[in-house]
């Protein structure tokens, strides 16, 4: 017998929002003394704890400016916001599985954009 799981909602999330909804979630599940912290949740928590640079109004504003540009769209907005990339080398490997590559110009753009907020 096979379960299927049905998307409902999708949304792309910061790495900034992601760490404010599980903070939420964590004083949820310690306020309940019945319900266990999961193993997931905690290395999840932990992880947007060490890697979590920008406030969440930050990182929404990083997003906004990126989409702004040509060859940035929200998938791509959203890791670049994650990532905080700070040269070139760096920036192109979250392009590396694009069908197209950027100039050195457009690269500098975006680092431009990133460097503002980093």
């Amino acid at each position: 017998m096979t379960i299927f799981k049905e998307i409902v909602d999708e949304e792309y999330l910061t790495v900034a929002e992601t760490k404010e909804l599980l903070a939420d979630v964590e004083a949820e599940r310690v306020a309940d003394e019945d319900r266990d912290l999961q193993y997931e949740l905690a290395r999840a928590i932990e992880h947007v704890n060490r890697f979590t640079v920008l406030e969440p109004a930050e990182s929404r504003e990083l997003v906004d400016d990126l989409e702004d540009l040509e060859k940035v769209d929200e998938p791509t907005a959203y890791k670049i916001a994650n990532l905080l990339p700070r040269n070139r080398d760096e920036l192109r490997s979250v392009y590396a599985q694009q069908r197209y590559s950027l100039s050195g110009d457009e690269l500098d753009e975006i680092l431009d954009v990133v460097s503002q907020y980093a």
